[in-house]
């Protein structure tokens, strides 16, 4: 019932993978009066489509705990205890992240060696992708709490990309052991000794150049590398436009470069990245941007579906009592 766009957005969507899947079952949780009009004329009847009524909803700018104290019958928290009661087997949202988050530690709890959750996104890289974390879940990790996120990401890039040991690095100010802080230096440590592919260091400048499929670091230091991305993107996206539109040779050599500026257009659309996971929880969380539209939102629930099949939470234990024994 949240996100920028409304409901209709995730009706869409919802519409999407019905169509996409033979064997997915959802729930449409929110007001039932605003959502059976909507289903009634995108999607029609379905036999495996049914609306959860809440009668609540959670503000995009609504402080987490008090949506979490007040609000126990809100579309955000009514889907999430669909999950924690095994009537859902994730849960798919576009609303507050503040909120989702706090919400969803409260009701599905932790995993066994996780001491807190955090949120890792797929990012655009040089021949393929890389997930980072933590993107904005906690501002600050201890070298326990990093070396766990690398853990967590280390399953979670292997069950989206199908790469059987990802390569994985520390987010630094320079690749030379003798750099960064000492938590950086801990983490490093702990992670050399550890059965995961570590690889070392990295900095920002590499994070997109293919090098690493798993960067780890921070919420406060990964929030604002996926913010200066996203910033990147966009002037480069205008400084292209100006430049194509100047005079009428450029913007002839605009119509010879179409296929190119096309192709390169759907490389770097965002949308094929939407949908990051709520890591560390005993549970399935997808959290969707909040302007994403409706073929962004039904990425983030591939990605979902994707989690499911692969039984991330369980994945993510065994990998920790493997690295505990």
């Amino acid at each position: 019932m949240s996100g920028d766009l409304g409901a209709e957005v995730v009706v869409c969507a919802a519409a999407a993978t019905l169509n996409k899947y033979e064997n997915i079952e959802m729930a449409l949780v929110g007001d039932r009066a605003e959502l059976d009009g909507l289903v009634d004329r995108i999607v029609g009847e379905s036999s495996r489509l049914r609306i959860v009524h809440a009668s609540e909803v959670v503000a995009m700018s609504e402080p987490p705990v008090e949506s979490l104290r007040r609000k126990k019958d809100s579309s955000l928290r009514v889907a999430i205890n669909l999950v924690k009661e095994g009537e859902a087997d994730a849960c798919v949202s576009s609303g507050n992240t503040g909120a989702l988050m706090a919400t969803a530690k409260f009701v599905l709890k932790m995993l066994p060696g996780i001491d807190r959750p955090a949120i890792i996104a797929k990012l655009p890289a040089k021949g393929g992708s890389l997930h980072m974390l933590d993107v904005g879940a906690n501002t600050q990790a201890t070298a326990d709490q990093l070396f766990q996120y690398a853990v967590m990401g280390a399953v979670v890039t292997s069950d989206i990309t199908c790469i059987e040991s990802p390569r994985v690095a520390l987010l630094n100010i320079g690749r030379e052991d003798s750099k960064g802080h000492d938590t950086v230096k801990e983490a490093a440590a702990m992670l050399s000794a550890s059965a995961l592919n570590y690889i070392g260091f990295i900095e920002g400048n590499d994070l997109f150049a293919g090098k690493a499929d798993v960067v780890v670091t921070d919420g406060f230091t990964g929030n604002v590398a996926l913010k200066t991305m996203e910033g990147t993107i966009e002037l480069a996206t205008h400084y292209l436009q100006r430049g194509f539109t100047r005079n009428w040779l450029t913007k002839l050599q605009a119509v010879m470069a179409h296929n190119v500026l096309k192709s390169l257009a759907v490389e770097m659309d965002s949308r094929y990245y939407n949908g990051a996971t709520l890591v560390g929880l005993n549970g399935i969380v997808i959290k969707s941007h909040g302007s994403a539209d409706a073929f962004a939102f039904q990425h983030a629930i591939d990605t979902a579906i994707v989690e499911v099949r692969n039984q991330l939470p369980r994945q993510i234990g065994n990998m920790l009592q493997k690295e505990n024994a």
